[in-house]
């Protein structure tokens, strides 16, 4: 689709360039987070429980078991999202031929000012920031310094772009960061409930506030993640990217689209290739 030639008041992807600073920050404030909850479920309300006896006890016994397990895949998710390189063009990489002309030799330096970025138009594009060729659905961050395959946004949280190789562990951040927090929602509920009301709560001044925190940060991930995660579910079944559906390039014959079976399995599939490989299965 033909964008106007009008330049827009503001881009929110320009905002990343801010992020620089934050660095590791963020996996600290993320391990706090967890740190609150472990210690308002496990410290201070079920695992107390499980010594209770009958029916607190077995509830206790399956919120805790429950807790644990998405914790470890909340956690493994997170850090194979934070540690799994998202996918770079290999230095000096050329296409084996111009796909609009049909020519077997690789582009030379004459072409890449001629080299269209209208999304129908095969033709690798250049950057001039990292001076090299950029394949199709390859876009430059400016806060790693590099373009990045198939680069969906620069994600503050994860301190690391999604892009086409860690794309699968973002869905699975997201999936079990829902499971998880709405699980601790609804186990301190009653506690939360209990703030309220005119009987005596047990417990220090210290564990009331942790259990009362930990049910507002974990309501609130709960209510924002499930927003994101509906949002990556509609684009990875249309097998688009934030950036696309932000710059609006996608269109009803979507050229990318393989329908949505294999949409998701493109996402799965690239997790499992090497960077140098997915350039022939990205476009």
């Amino acid at each position: 689709m033909h964008r106007s030639g009008a330049v827009m008041a503001w881009n929110v992807f320009k905002f990343c360039t801010a992020l620089r600073g934050l660095g590791s920050i963020m996996i600290l404030l993320v391990l706090g987070v967890v740190g609150v909850t472990y210690y308002a479920v496990v410290v201070t309300n079920y695992g107390p429980a499980l010594y209770d006896g009958g029916l607190d006890s077995v509830t206790a016994l399956g919120v805790l078991i429950l807790f644990h397990g998405l914790l470890v895949m909340l956690l493994w998710s997170y850090f194979s999202v934070v540690l799994t390189d998202p996918g770079s063009v290999p230095p000096n990489w050329k296409p084996v031929m111009d796909e609009e002309r049909g020519e077997t030799d690789p582009l030379n330096g004459s072409d890449f000012g001629a080299m269209q970025t209208d999304p129908s138009n095969p033709r690798i594009r250049y950057c001039r920031k990292c001076n090299q060729l950029k394949p199709p659905r390859c876009h430059h961050c400016s806060v790693c310094g590099r373009c990045v395959l198939k680069m969906d946004h620069h994600c503050v949280w994860v301190v690391n772009c999604v892009g086409a190789l860690n794309y699968k562990y973002f869905l699975l951040f997201l999936f079990y960061t829902f499971l998880e927090t709405g699980l601790v929602t609804l186990s301190l509920l009653p506690h939360f409930i209990a703030f309220f009301s005119d009987g005596e709560i047990p417990g220090t001044p210290g564990t009331l506030a942790t259990t009362f925190l930990a049910f507002v940060l974990n309501l609130a991930f709960a209510l924002s993640v499930l927003g994101f995660l509906i949002m990556h579910i509609s684009l990875v079944a249309a097998n688009t990217t934030t950036i696309e559906a932000y710059e609006k390039k996608t269109t009803p014959k979507w050229r990318y689209d393989l329908g949505r079976k294999k949409n998701f399995e493109q996402v799965r599939m690239f997790c499992n290739m090497l960077p140098h490989s997915i350039l022939f299965h990205l476009f």
